[in-house]
This record gives structure tokens, sequence and C-alpha cells, in this order.
């Protein structure tokens, strides 16, 4: 955004000084993506830049590090891939329902104790994940929930349920309640009202939540490594593994798909946000 004419020279200068110190923090904090983007097609073993890709030389790329993370053998990344996708799922659908009515619940007047409640439920993006993954593990091992898919759900759910609450709390914040009365005194019941009149002003903030839940589940390694079993590999305790056992490139090549697919999520995000702002500014 230009400055405007009659911009003084000092704020013009600190305006300057202001972009360029943002430019050198976010080239900071991407630089390692440009080395991983480009070693991920290395057509050699070696997590280097060979002295053909140095020429740019065509035959030093391969995609063979993305066909081994599809084909490889016995695909252990196939499983995690699967594992993955499924946990993240069914947490991001538990973690949306409970932290949309707990935000509807806190968004009340007449609930008392909300501060309370409140920092109850964002406690697990406070509380270190190593605490959290021991408390998880010694309750889910006293269920018979360790080592199985449902209890590294019901763990993904604690840990995004959180998002979902502040998304949401943060979308309600200023909402007008006077649509809902006028709903009920029309005659619509409370489940028709939410659904019809509620959900929809509110969908982008349960919408990024969700996201970000997902994102929080698909990439969270702590917790998984004290409840996952043989059967119950992610991808990010393979890539855990992987960096342990053998150091290939195909952790590279999913690292590149990981990074793609957390980049489209949190532009989904930001889309999800202006609009919901907009729908905001529409009913003030």
């Amino acid at each position: 955004m230009a400055l405007p004419k009659y911009t003084e020279p000092h704020y013009r200068v600190w305006h300057y000084i202001y972009l360029t110190i943002c430019g050198a923090v976010f080239f900071f904090l991407i630089a390692p993506l440009f080395v991983i983007f480009p070693l991920s097609f290395n057509a050699e073993e070696f997590l280097s830049f060979s002295d053909g890709m140095k020429r740019l030389d065509p035959d030093a790329f391969s995609l063979r590090w993305y066909k081994d993370m599809i084909y490889g053998t016995k695909n252990p990344w196939g499983l995690a891939a699967k594992n993955s996708f499924i946990i993240a799922i069914f947490s991001t659908i538990g973690a949306v329902i409970l932290g949309t009515v707990a935000a509807l619940g806190l968004s009340s007047r007449h609930m008392p104790y909300k501060g309370i409640i409140m920092a109850t439920l964002i406690s697990p993006m406070i509380v270190p994940l190593i605490i959290s993954g021991v408390a998880i593990f010694f309750f889910m091992a006293k269920v018979g929930l360790a080592a199985t898919h449902t209890g590294i759900i019901l763990a993904h759910i604690i840990l995004g349920t959180p998002f979902v609450v502040i998304t949401v709390t943060a979308t309600l914040t200023g909402f007008d309640h006077s649509v809902t009365r006028a709903a009920a005194s029309l005659g619509s019941n409370p489940v028709h009202t939410f659904m019809k009149i509620t959900l929809p002003l509110i969908l982008p903030g349960v919408i990024s939540g969700g996201l970000f839940a997902f994102v929080t589940s698909f990439d969270e390694v702590v917790v998984v490594l004290f409840l996952a079993g043989l059967e119950n590999t992610t991808i990010p305790i393979q890539m855990w593994t992987g960096l342990r056992e053998q150091l290939s490139p195909t952790i590279l090549a999913v690292a590149t798909c990981l990074i793609i697919l957390s980049t489209l999520i949190l532009v989904t995000a930001e889309l999800l946000r202006r609009r919901s702002e907009r729908l905001r500014g529409i009913n003030h």
C-alpha cells in the first residue's frame, strides 16, 4: 500500500525500515524451504546438491523419491498416510463439535465462570506437549485405549478443540443475538434456529477452527510417540523413524507434500477469515 504524498519524511523512513525488517524475518522463516524443495527432486541418494543439480542438468533431477513414497517396498508411507488422514478427519470432526458447542455456551451472557472454563478449554495449548503426552498415555493405558486409533483420535480431539473454541468465539464476538430471538418469537425451536441462522453466520470460524485442528492432528508427533503402535504409525512418526534409522530423500518428498498441504490449508483459513469479517460487517 503506497504512502500518501503528505507523509512526513521520518514516518516514510520508518515505514520502509519496518517493511525491510518484516521481509528479512519472512525470508529467515521460509529459507529452509528453498533447500527442501529442490533436494526432494534429487536423482541421487544423498541429502546434498549434486554437481548436476548445481549445473541444472535435467538428468540430475528425478521423481524417484515421490514414487518411492507411493510405491516403495511394503509402502510404509502409504500405511502412515492412511492412518494420518483417518485420525485427522475423525479428530477434526470431534474437535469441531465440542469446540463449537463450548464456544456457543461461552458466548451466552448467563454462563457463569467463563474465565475459568475458557482457561480450562485452551489449557492443552499452554501445557507442554511432553507433559500432555505422558498424562494422556497413562489415562489411555488404564482404559485400554493405548496403541489404538480410538485412543489417538481422542487425544487429538483434546489438542484440537482449543483452536475451534478460539476461532468460533472470535466469530461470535459482536454476534447479533436479536436474530435468534426473532426466530424464537416466530416459533422456531433452538435446533432449527441454530442450523438455519447461527451456523451459517459462524461457519467461516467453524471451518477455520476445523482446519487448524486438522493440521494439529496431522502434524502431531509427541503424543503419538506415546500412544502409537505398529499399526498406528502416522506420517510424522514415520518421518521420525526414518530420520533415526535410514536417512532417505523420501523424507524430503513427504515434507514437501506436507508443506504444500499446510500452505493450502492456511490460505483457505485466511480466505474464510476475510469472509467472516465481511459477514460481521454486514451484520453490524
